[in-house]
C-alpha cells in the first residue's frame, strides 16, 4: 500500500470562471513602480478575501469578488457606483490593511533586513516542525530577501513544487493557451480517431459536443458503422507515477475524462481507472451512438491514417484557469499536465524526464535560482523532488512583478487562509492571517511545507516559503507553519 500523501482538499469546486488579471505595468521603472503594482495586486487579493468571508465557497466568493472588482473598474460614465452598505463584513484585520494599501501603496519603505529575525527564528524552532527547516521571505516590491534560514538548502517540497510547474507553463505558453482534444476521420470515413491533447479536465459535456460535431461533419457520408480508435501518442514515457497506484493521481495520459475519477468527484483523492484513455474512448463511443453515429466493436488504440482530417475540436479552459485550479485544489493530475505541456512547447518528450528538463530550462531562462533543484514531477508526490526556499520565493516574486502579468494566475490561484482550497479549514476566523495569507500547501508523510504571500501592516506584499522535514504530527506542523505566515501579517511582531 502506498504511504499517505497529499491530503484531500477543502471546499467544493464545481466550475471555474475565467478571470484575466487586468493589471499592466505602470509607466516608469525601478523599485517604486514595482511597489505600486505589487500594492495594486495586493489590494485586489485583499478585497477578494474580504468578500469571501461572507460569501463562502470559491465559486460564489473569491472568484466572484475578483470578477466584480474588475467589472467595477471598467465601468464608464458619470454615475458613481456606491457599494451596498449591507455588503460583506470584512475580516477583523482588513480595515487597517485596506487603509494602508489605499494611502501608501508604492510609498512605504521597504522591509528592513533583520526586522523579522527576532520573531521568525524562534518560531522555526517549534517542535512540530521536525528535524530540518528552511525559510525565505522576500519583499516583492524590491526583490530583497529580508529573512533567510537555510534558504539555499535543497529540500523535499511536496506540493509546493506545483508553483514551479505553474510558472513554467504560463511563461512558455501564456495564460490564454488552451489544450485541444480532436476527432479525426479517415479519407474513406470508415474510421474515427479521438486524439488526446493532454487535457485532464475533459468531461462528459465536452464528449457530447465532440460527438455532435462529428455527426454533423459526417452527415450522410458515414458508411454504416464506423471504427473508433484513440490516440495518446502526444505523451510518452511511463504512465504510472512512481507512487502509483494511488488515489491521489491517475495514470498520466494524453486522453482522459474527469481525471480518470470513478466516483463523480472533482477534487481530492478518488478511485481511478487503470486505463483513462480506454475509458474516455468508451464514453465517447456512447456519445457518438446518441448522436446517431454507430460504432462497431470496442475502441482500440491507434493513430489516424494518412489523409485523415479533423472534424471536431474541444478546447480546454485557458491555462490561467487550469493553473488556478491546480494550485487551489492541489490537483495532481492538472499539475502533471501543465509540465507536459511545457515539455511539448520546448520540443521535449511529454514524459516525466522531458518535463523535468523543460521546466528546469524554462525557470533558468527566467533568471530563477535553480541550483540544487530536482523537479522530477509536476505534482510533488515524488520524494526525490528537491527545491530551495529561495527558489520558491523567487518564483512568487516573479509572479508579482509588473513585467510578468502572464504569471499573475500563480498568485490568484493560491488558496486563501481560512477561505478556500487546502487552506479552507486552516486559520481561525479571528486569526490575523485569515484572508491575508495566500499559500500553497505541501504534505507528505514527514514533510510539511507552505509557500505563498502575506500582506504586512504597511500593505507590503511579502513572498515566503517554509519547508520542513522529519515532522511527526501533521496537525502540529501545519499549526506551526501557519504561525510563521501569520507573523508576517503582524510585521514580525
Amino acid at each position: 500500500m502506498a504511504e499517505p500523501v497529499e491530503r484531500p482538499t477543502d471546499g467544493p469546486v464545481t466550475r471555474w470562471r475565467v478571470w484575466k488579471d487586468r493589471m499592466s505595468p505602470v509607466p516608469g521603472n525601478g523599485a517604486d513602480d514595482r511597489r505600486f503594482v505589487a500594492g495594486s495586486a495586493v489590494l485586489g487579493l485583499v478585497v477578494a478575501a474580504v468578500a469571501v468571508l461572507a460569501a463562502g465557497p470559491w465559486d460564489t466568493g473569491q472568484r466572484k469578488a475578483e470578477h466584480d472588482r474588475v467589472v467595477a473598474e471598467e465601468r464608464t460614465g458619470g454615475v458613481r457606483h456606491v457599494p451596498d452598505p449591507a455588503g460583506p463584513r470584512p475580516a477583523p484585520s482588513a480595515p487597517a490593511v485596506l487603509t494602508a494599501l489605499g494611502e501608501r501603496s508604492g510609498r512605504t519603505a521597504p522591509v528592513a533586513a533583520g526586522t523579522l529575525d527576532a520573531v521568525l527564528t524562534p518560531l522555526l524552532g517549534a517542535p512540530g516542525l521536525g528535524d530540518v527547516s528552511a525559510a525565505s521571505v522576500v519583499d516583492t516590491a524590491t526583490g530583497t530577501q529580508v529573512y533567510a534560514h537555510g534558504a539555499t538548502t535543497p529540500m523535499t517540497p511536496a506540493s509546493t513544487v506545483k508553483i514551479a510547474g505553474a510558472v513554467a507553463a504560463l511563461s512558455a505558453l501564456g495564460p490564454d493557451h488552451r489544450i485541444p482534444t480532436t476527432v479525426q476521420v479517415s479519407k474513406d470515413a470508415r474510421t474515427l480517431t479521438l486524439v488526446g491533447g493532454g487535457d485532464p479536465t475533459l468531461d462528459g459535456a465536452a464528449l457530447r459536443a465532440l460527438a455532435a460535431g462529428t455527426a454533423r461533419a459526417l452527415g450522410d457520408s458515414a458508411p454504416g458503422k464506423v471504427r473508433l480508435t484513440y490516440d495518446t501518442s502526444r505523451y510518452s514515457g511511463p504512465a504510472l507515477h512512481p507512487i502509483s497506484p494511488n488515489e491521489n493521481i491517475a495514470p498520466v495520459s494524453a486522453l482522459m475524462v474527469d481525471e480518470g475519477r470513478l466516483d463523480g468527484s472533482d477534487h481530492g483523492p478518488a478511485p481511478r481507472t487503470a486505463d483513462p484513455a480506454r475509458e474516455a474512448a468508451r464514453a465517447f463511443a456512447e456519445q457518438l451512438g446518441k448522436a446517431g453515429v454507430s460504432v462497431r466493436s470496442d475502441a482500440t488504440s491507434g493513430r489516424a491514417g494518412k489523409g485523415a482530417t479533423t472534424v471536431a475540436t474541444h478546447l480546454s479552459e485557458p491555462l490561467s484557469a487550469l493553473v488556478e485550479r491546480a494550485l487551489t485544489n492541489s490537483d495532481n493530475d492538472i499539475a502533471e499536465a501543465l509540465v507536459r505541456q511545457t515539455a511539448l512547447k520546448a520540443g521535449e518528450p511529454a514524459s516525466f524526464a522531458g518535463a523535468r528538463r523543460a521546466v528546469t530550462a524554462r525557470l533558468k531562462a527566467l533568471g530563477v535560482p535553480v541550483a540544487g533543484a530536482a523537479l522530477v514531477d509536476g505534482s510533488g508526490l515524488n520524494r526525490q523532488d528537491k527545491v530551495t526556499a529561495q527558489l520558491l520565493t523567487s518564483l512568487l516574486t516573479l509572479a508579482a512583478h509588473p513585467d510578468h502579468p502572464e504569471l499573475r494566475p500563480v498568485l490568484t490561484g493560491l488558496p486563501v487562509a481560512g477561505f478556500s482550497g487546502t487552506l479552507g479549514e486552516r486559520y481561525a476566523a479571528t486569526s490575523r492571517g485569515t484572508g491575508l495569507v495566500r499559500a500553497k500547501t505541501g504534505t507528505l508523510t514527514g514533510v510539511n511545507t507552505l509557500a505563498g504571500t502575506a500582506v504586512d501592516p504597511q500593505g507590503r506584499l511579502l513572498a515566503f516559503a517554509f519547508l520542513t522535514s522529519g515532522t511527526t504530527s501533521p496537525g502540529e506542523a501545519e499549526a506551526s507553519l501557519d504561525a510563521l505566515a501569520t507573523a508576517l501579517t503582524r510585521g514580525g511582531r
